[in-house]
């Protein structure tokens, strides 16, 4: 399966193919936190449009098709957030979250000099906070936007390599 599936940066003609997987991929996290109005799932066209525009952000295609999307920026201190990782359901649990996950990293990194990866994911998510501390983030802080919600807050440095990879 991995090696049929390619990743590369999202272009505009992505926005509806992405959107429509977001909504698909966000249902069971809506469920899980009884919040059906979360962000993912009331964005935009036209917002992910913009997002498309000023970050990185990386699709997974099975041919055709749109399986998979990272999103990231760099803010001024070097901080790189990653954003709103999804894989389709028939595909996940075979390594392509991990690799749109390391995909984005090195982009921000060698593109935009990013110093440390910061992520939200919900404290209640057990199989993504898997998926992080497997790839080194550690947890450094719980907020609590809603009564539903209290997504955590999980960081890591970037490697020295790649920090030399994009110097």
């Amino acid at each position: 399966m991995g090696t049929s599936v390619t990743i590369s940066a999202a272009t505009d003609q992505d926005a509806e193919q992405i959107l429509k997987l977001q909504y698909l991929c966000y249902q069971p996290e809506a469920a899980r936190y009884d919040d059906y109005g979360i962000e993912p799932l009331t964005q935009s066209l036209a917002a992910l449009r913009a997002e498309l525009g000023g970050g990185c952000v990386l699709v997974a295609r099975l041919g055709a098709e749109v399986v998979g999307s990272v999103r990231g920026t760099v803010d001024a201190t070097g901080t790189a957030k990653i954003a709103k990782l999804i894989v389709h359901p028939r595909l996940q649990r075979h390594g392509l979250g991990g690799r749109l996950l390391a995909a984005v990293e090195q982009r921000l990194a060698a593109e935009r000099s990013a110093k440390r990866y910061r992520l939200l994911t919900g404290q209640r998510s057990e199989g993504d906070l898997r998926l992080y501390r497997s790839h080194g983030y550690a947890p450094v802080g719980t907020e609590q936007p809603t009564r539903r919600l209290g997504p955590t807050t999980l960081e890591k440095p970037v490697a020295a390599e790649a920090y030399a990879a994009g110097a």
